[in-house]
């Protein structure tokens, strides 16, 4: 089952596939989305929107709690049975709240659903085991550990070599390239994976 995430970053201007998807809109992202995304919920305490939608779907969250407002999202669509969730709207803005996405990331990868983030810039998603890149191939993909030391046990079809581990806290997989229609690698330990949209 597909979850859409709508979060209150850089506004997402691409197009959003939202057919079959149950989609959350996270407060301020309400300015951006309404009108032009399909949404199911809307989620928040609206301090960043500033007034309440109307019809709000569910409730008004207290705005001092102990959650952020997409991390209520993902929890919420998680215990409703969606698997694969993309994220629009969760890069750019606020460093803390990007930072605390990554870490919702995380949390899901950590769950057992598969997440990724889509920005104007980037694709964004933490994988672990054999991580299959070739849809990427031409683009530059960055692979860095993610809660952990990151142990590479193979890949194929990308630019430069990488070690044999990278350590929690060093950047020796920035910027590789994807030659190939098979590129993979595989790791033991999660990986954040950080795909350049643009050309290389």
């Amino acid at each position: 089952m597909k979850g859409v995430m709508l979060l209150n970053g850089d506004p997402y201007e691409g197009e959003i596939d939202v057919q079959n998807a149950l989609v959350y809109c996270c407060d301020g992202a309400y300015k951006w989305a309404h009108g032009r995304v399909r949404t199911d919920k809307t989620v928040g305490d609206f301090d960043s929107l500033g007034y309440v939608p109307d019809p709000v779907h569910d409730g008004i969250y207290p705005a001092e709690k102990n959650f952020t407002d997409g991390e209520i999202a993902l929890l919420e669509l998680m215990e409703k049975g969606v698997d694969q969730i993309e994220i629009y709207g969760g890069g750019g803005g606020r460093e803390d709240h990007f930072l605390g996405n990554l870490h919702l990331l995380y949390r899901a990868h950590a769950s057992g659903a598969e997440c990724k983030m889509i920005t104007a810039r980037s694709v964004i998603f933490p994988a672990s085991g054999k991580i299959f890149l070739g849809d990427y191939a031409g683009k530059t993909v960055s692979v860095l550990p993610f809660g952990g030391s990151l142990n590479i046990m193979d890949f194929r079809g990308l630019k430069y070599s990488y070690p044999e581990s990278v350590r929690y806290g060093e950047c020796r997989g920035i910027s590789n390239v994807v030659l190939s229609g098979d590129a993979y690698i595989c790791t033991e330990g999660v990986a954040l994976i950080i795909v350049n949209r643009g050309e290389v």
